[in-house]
């Protein structure tokens, strides 16, 4: 399994070779989540009427992720170990599709000098903060952790 590359091939074919090897090696449990995420992947597809982009795929796959963690919890919750850790696996098979997420201190960074230079500062700065980094840093970057680093700096 390999990290999609957008030089490379669409989202759509780097997952369909990697199901395929999935399938060759026998192994199941990558099989029926790629299976997964090629629906989806698929389903974005035709609600949009186009190929899927990266920012959208990187979407999808942190979709996916948040869904396996939330079913993990709560099959942990109900002591259900053995299908919270599937789960849990299910998702570190997801992250490999995932870009090299940017480090909390450069968005931290990158939220300072944004600030800095538009004169920004507490919870009314938080939104014109958002909408910059999240176009700065697109897929790198999750927007929970963009809105917990605005209102640390921001101090909202």
């Amino acid at each position: 399994m390999r990290a999609y590359n957008p030089l490379m091939a669409t989202p759509q074919e780097t997952v369909e070779s990697d199901l395929r090897a999935a399938l060759k090696a026998g192994d199941k449990e990558k099989l029926a989540t790629l299976r997964l995420l090629l629906a989806d992947l698929k389903n974005e597809r035709i609600w949009r009427g186009s190929e899927v982009d990266a920012d959208a795929f990187a979407g999808l796959v942190r979709k996916a992720i948040k869904q396996r963690g939330e079913a993990a919890e709560q099959f942990r919750a109900g002591g259900r170990l053995e299908l919270a850790e599937k789960e849990e696996r299910e998702a570190a098979i997801l992250e490999a599709y995932l870009p090299r997420q940017a480090g909390e201190a450069e968005i931290r960074a990158a939220i300072a000098a944004f600030a800095a230079a538009e004169g920004l500062s507490g919870p009314k700065g938080i939104g014109p903060v958002m909408r910059a980094m999240l176009a700065r840093f697109g897929a790198t970057a999750d927007g929970a952790t963009i809105n917990r680093l605005a209102r640390e700096v921001l101090g909202g």
